[in-house]
C-alpha cells in the first residue's frame, strides 16, 4: 500500500539558478544535494511538508518557453500559501517573475503563477476559508 508522496520533479537547465530561485526567491529550504549515478540528486522543499521538489537537470528544457515544450504543464507545482498577496509582494521584492500583475481572486481563494527562471509555472495559492455561512 503507499503511504506518501515524496518527490515532486521540476525539469531545470541549471541546478545552481534553480537552487538560487527556489530558496532565496520562494523561501523554500534545500533539502538535499548529492551526486548520484544518474546526475545531481538536488531536492527543496517547504519548511514542515515531508514532500520535497526535485530540481532535475534536464538540458533539452533550456531556451524553450514553457508553452512549446510537451513536457511542461502550466503551474504543475502548486504551492499554498496562507496569506497569498503578502507573499506576493515578498517574492516580487525578491525578483521572482508572475504572469500576471496582481495576485487575483476566483471562487475558492486567491491565485497566481510564478514562472521559474526555465519557464516552468509555479501555481501559487491561497484557499478561501470557510466560515458556518459557507456549509
Amino acid at each position: 500500500m503507499l503511504t506518501n508522496l515524496m518527490y515532486v520533479t521540476v525539469h531545470v537547465t541549471d541546478q545552481d539558478r534553480a537552487l538560487k530561485f527556489y530558496t532565496e526567491g520562494l523561501g523554500l529550504e534545500k533539502r538535499v544535494d548529492y551526486p548520484g549515478p544518474e546526475g545531481r540528486f538536488l531536492t527543496v522543499g517547504v519548511a514542515g511538508s515531508p514532500v520535497q521538489i526535485l530540481l532535475w537537470s534536464h538540458a533539452q528544457a533550456g531556451g524553450q518557453p514553457v508553452e512549446k515544450r510537451p513536457d511542461a504543464a502550466a503551474g504543475a507545482l502548486i504551492l499554498e500559501s496562507d496569506d497569498l498577496r503578502k507573499d506576493f509582494e515578498v517574492f516580487r521584492r525578491r525578483g521572482v517573475t508572475f504572469d500576471q500583475p496582481e495576485p487575483e481572486d476566483y471562487p475558492f481563494g486567491v491565485r497566481i503563477e510564478a514562472v521559474d527562471p526555465d519557464g516552468n509555472r509555479i501555481s501559487l495559492r491561497q484557499q478561501r476559508h470557510r466560515n458556518r455561512a459557507d456549509g
